[in-house]
């Protein structure tokens, strides 16, 4: 967990990171980590790493890869969603093909983003996400 996480854990959407790209998870924590009401807790590799770290740190918001190895990110999607159904949880992809969107939100994404338009959407959406109370 990074300091920025600790000083204000209340204040801050606590986001995922899933992409088997190491530059673009590295990109995107850096685009995140600038939103004074965002912060990265974790990035995954893979779609099973993905759950496992949702699963230990109950983040606000995962934004995950639909083209990723061990687990894809519409099937990892699906259990996240089915575990964690107050999540926040935008998928990305590079592929503009209407069934693989489709099948991301039929899995449980909030949305699906194109990673070349995705700066300002997802900066938006991420603003906008909230934790359940209780």
């Amino acid at each position: 967990m990074t300091n920025k996480a600790m000083e204000e854990p209340d204040a801050q959407i606590r986001v995922l990171i899933a992409d088997d790209s190491g530059s673009f998870r590295a990109a995107l924590q850096k685009l995140i980590d600038r939103q004074p009401e965002l912060v990265v807790v974790a990035a995954a590799r893979d779609g099973l790493e993905a759950i496992e770290l949702a699963d230990a740190l109950s983040p606000d918001a995962v934004v995950i890869d639909l083209h990723m190895p061990m687990l894809d990110g519409v099937t990892a999607a699906a259990r996240l969603r089915h575990d964690h159904p107050n999540l926040c949880l935008i998928a990305l992809t590079g592929d503009e093909a209407p069934a693989l969107h489709r099948a991301a939100r039929e899995a449980g994404a909030d949305d699906v983003l194109l990673k070349g338009e995705l700066l300002e959407v997802l900066l938006d959406r991420l603003a906008s996400a909230r934790r359940p109370s209780g």
